[in-house]
């Protein structure tokens, strides 16, 4: 066999092998539509980009310490970052936003944006939570992650969702779905906690769009618990910005919340309280052998006539050993 034939086959064979490649990777779904969604703007003007909701601006608590980023910080080889060396377009309309659930009911502490204190980027919010509250799928997806970072998000949770964007629930207590589990928007998916580098209970939340970490308030209108459109066209320009942030709204429905959370708080007590008061005012006594209402009576600082109206029995009712006996 001549070198002209022997590097014939090698071509051909190549060519076989990528043609065999082609058919079986495929980018993620979004990539479908590329070309059509290069040119999409948001579906509702008014739903403006407000200005950069720092800090500063906003006037929030920070954390002691931020968040680490877990698609750059420590993302080993069981944690690859797909989208590494994927090529993200510029402009990409997520839709199916209206088949969604909130996180957690919690207002937020602290938002998306610049922090001064420690120079660097907080890529989510901050969700007020008690440790033991339940944290929800935003929407339909799988989980992709259950991990503990000590140093950062302590228990975490990610799930890649089928609009295409992934979210991160942070600091939580325990979890309740593992990776490889389908859950649908509003599935119980762990419990709020204050694991990890974090100064109180809350849940750290991030909505990502092929590594991007897109301000959760561009997709989410949280003190109104919903989300702002039924879409969102994610910009790589503006996908750092929120869509109508209110600090006022946000402070209104915290009050609320807090009010709600109280009122629960002491309704509970209360139906505690009366549960302690019932066992309390009710008391029953075992019949010993050789008793009798009149024995019964006479231990328990009663009379014959109370036992009998309170047990419906005859005052000379015959009593066996063992039976219950209410004398409170």
């Amino acid at each position: 066999m001549n070198l002209s034939r022997i590097t014939t086959s090698i071509i051909v064979a190549a060519i076989a092998t990528l043609t065999s490649f082609s058919q079986t990777y495929r980018l993620p779904g979004q990539h479908t539509e590329q070309a059509d969604n290069l040119l999409a703007n948001q579906a509702k003007i008014s739903h403006s980009i407000s200005v950069n909701p720092t800090i500063d601006y906003l006037n929030y608590s920070e954390e002691e310490a931020p968040e680490g980023d877990i698609y750059e910080i420590g993302w080993n080889s069981n944690m690859v970052n797909c989208y590494a060396n994927v090529e993200v377009p510029q402009t990409v309309i997520i839709r199916d936003l209206d088949k969604f659930h909130m996180p957690c009911k919690g207002y937020v502490t602290s938002p998306y944006g610049y922090r001064p204190r420690f120079r660097r980027q907080h890529k989510g919010v901050d969700l007020k939570a008690s440790v033991g509250d339940t944290i929800y799928a935003a929407f339909d997806g799988r989980v992709r992650i259950n991990k503990y970072e000590a140093k950062g998000y302590g228990k975490y949770i990610v799930i890649r969702h089928t609009n295409d964007l992934e979210t991160v629930y942070g600091h939580l207590s325990r979890f309740i779905a593992e990776p490889g589990t389908y859950v649908k928007a509003g599935d119980p998916i762990g419990l709020a906690g204050n694991t990890g580098r974090s100064t109180g209970p809350h849940l750290h939340f991030e909505t990502r769009y092929m590594g991007y970490a897109i301000n959760p308030a561009a997709i989410f209108d949280f003190a109104n618990q919903t989300t702002h459109t039924d879409t969102y066209t994610f910009d790589k320009r503006t996908y750092t910005q929120a869509r109508n942030y209110s600090p006022e709204a946000n402070a209104e429905y915290a009050r609320a919340y807090t009010a709600q959370r109280a009122a629960s708080a002491a309704d509970n007590s209360g139906k505690a309280h009366r549960k302690a008061t019932t066992r309390n005012a009710r008391k029953t006594v075992a019949v010993k052998k050789g008793d009798s209402l009149s024995r019964i009576a006479n231990r328990n600082n009663t009379t014959v006539a109370k036992l009998c109206k309170m047990n419906g029995l005859k005052a000379n009712a015959t009593l066996k050993p063992g039976q219950k006996i209410r004398v409170k």
